[in-house]
């Protein structure tokens, strides 16, 4: 494979993309499963309470950053959009509720941020339901 071929680059490029959103996609579903579970047990909730709204408000929020915007996160739908709530949520993690905890604590959330900021500014590629979209987009503009 000529790497210097611009083309080839551009598909290695799409190729590793969909091969991050994928896997960290999945990585943090890993998180934000429980998180649904403990949700839908309808036990009491004991999740941290973020600016008063309460422990259930910030489980809903966290499960739907966690577990539904890492599944567009997969299909490269709404990604910005879902990696948005999903920078959002490691902030807080990172450096609100383990604020406090060895850096070791913090770690994971704070890669996870670091990955998601990449994928914010690069995109989706062209391996996504959102590239489907927009050709669709610029074929009926024709």
């Amino acid at each position: 494979m000529n790497y210097n071929n611009s083309n080839s680059s551009s598909i290695l490029k799409d190729i590793i993309l969909l091969v991050v959103r994928v896997f960290v996609g999945f990585a943090m579903l890993s998180h934000g499963f429980p998180k649904l579970q403990m949700l839908l047990a309808g036990g009491k909730i004991e999740f941290f309470d973020f600016m008063g709204l309460g422990p259930q408000i910030s489980l809903i929020l966290t499960v739907f950053a966690e577990f539904v915007c890492s599944i567009l996160l997969i299909l490269g739908l709404f990604t910005r959009v879902s990696l948005g709530f999903l920078i959002f949520t490691m902030i807080i993690a990172g450096f609100v509720v383990h604020g406090a905890d060895p850096f070791e604590k913090r770690e994971m959330s704070l890669i996870y941020l670091s990955v998601y900021l990449l994928l914010i500014v690069i995109g989706a590629g062209k391996v996504s339901v959102d590239h489907m979209i927009e050709r669709r987009k610029r074929a009926s503009d024709w």
